[in-house]
């Protein structure tokens, strides 16, 4: 809070990387601490987000309220649990012919175990051994590994019921909310207050939109490429691979890993991983170039060094859930430091372009406000 105040405040100076990496620190330890509530609740504002151009447009239409906003927010709920059904049938179906698999790897593994021996003189006895070794010393570890999963499953069973009541209160009581947020601001900034409001719903609504349609069309490119060159499971392979490539650079790689030890494994044969390579590097490159550009068009740009330290920040703060919301976080932030005098600091230190051009940017922005 004390940050969006300092953004929408005039202030006589911009705020200094000091004092930026001081907030940081301030905010990461609330975050950390209130992860409980703050997860759902982060969940909750995006989903809202997402959501409120449709109640908006049911609601022009002559639908009650809370009939508008239960229908937007079941709807979206039913379309993801199709799409998680869909995912974990192709999971299970990878599943039973995973003993297969693993077979074909212990070969695999074995013979280049022998080649390491052969030609480096490397003993391998005690790194075969390593796996076995691992396996009898973790019976002592058993209890606290249930209690880990336990715990997980619970909270997700928690965050599964609390997400979709936060999300449907959120839109409901959303004008009060609104004119909460006016109230803690001088008068005459509730038009900026506003106007960041709208311009942060509707840019992150578009961007989602157009995420959406990047992840399904690349994962039809990936799944149409591993299927023609005979990849089992192609299209579990391709939409995994496509959803990761939120990860700049690193996200593309560990999802060709599992595809590329399969084939190895299914056909002995080196050039299958490397058509599994190329199919990747290709799509990667249309998406880069032509999808991306074509589906998300004036997205915000975040530096991709900033995206991984952001995505690892994430993961560290609240897991695999920060790895997830800290994305579309740190694109708000970038939003409001852009309409901001004295974020200037941080909006250079986040943008992806050069500083001559964003001071370009700044002052045409400037100029037509």
């Amino acid at each position: 809070m004390t940050q969006i105040i300092k953004t929408l405040v005039p202030l006589k100076r911009n705020l200094s990387v000091l004092e930026i990496l001081q907030y940081t620190v301030l905010i990461s330890l609330v975050l950390y601490f209130g992860k409980t509530l703050f997860i759902p609740l982060s969940f909750s504002m995006l989903i809202s987000f997402i959501l409120y151009p449709i109640c908006k447009w049911l609601e022009n239409k002559g639908i009650n309220k809370m009939v508008s906003i239960l229908l937007a927010i079941s709807t979206i709920f039913l379309l993801l649990g199709a799409v998680i059904y869909l995912f974990f049938t192709q999971i299970a179906a990878f599943l039973q012919e995973w003993q297969t698999f693993k077979v074909k790897f212990s070969e695999s593994f074995l013979q280049f175990c022998g080649i390491i021996e052969e030609r480096y003189g490397i003993k391998t006895e005690d790194f075969l051994q390593l796996p076995k070794n691992l396996v009898s010393s973790s019976g002592t570890q058993i209890f606290g590994i249930l209690m880990n999963m336990v715990y997980s499953l619970s909270m997700s069973a928690f965050f599964l019921i609390i997400i979709p009541v936060f999300s449907t209160l959120i839109l409901y009581y959303r004008e009060m909310l609104t004119n909460v947020l006016y109230k803690l601001f001088p008068s005459d900034k509730k038009a900026s207050i506003h106007e960041i409001l709208l311009e942060t719903i509707n840019s992150y609504y578009n961007f989602v939109k157009g995420m959406l349609l990047v992840y399904l069309i690349v994962g039809i490119l990936n799944s149409v490429g591993l299927a023609i060159i005979g990849i089992p499971h192609p299209f579990m392979f391709g939409f995994i691979a496509s959803i990761l490539t939120f990860i700049p650079y690193a996200g593309i790689i560990i999802s060709s890993l599992l595809p590329i030890a399969v084939s190895w494994a299914t056909f002995d044969s080196m050039w299958y991983p490397v058509g599994v390579i190329l199919v990747f590097a290709f799509v990667q490159l249309l998406e880069g170039n032509i999808i991306f550009p074509l589906a998300v068009g004036n997205r915000l740009k975040i530096n991709p060094l900033v995206i991984i330290i952001v995505i690892i920040a994430g993961g560290i703060l609240w897991g695999a859930a920060g790895m997830i919301l800290f994305i579309p976080f740190i694109s708000i932030i970038k939003l409001i430091a852009d309409r901001s005098d004295s974020l200037k600091t941080l909006s250079l230190l986040l943008g992806s372009d050069s500083p001559a051009k964003k001071k370009r940017n700044w002052l045409l922005r400037k100029k037509v406000t």
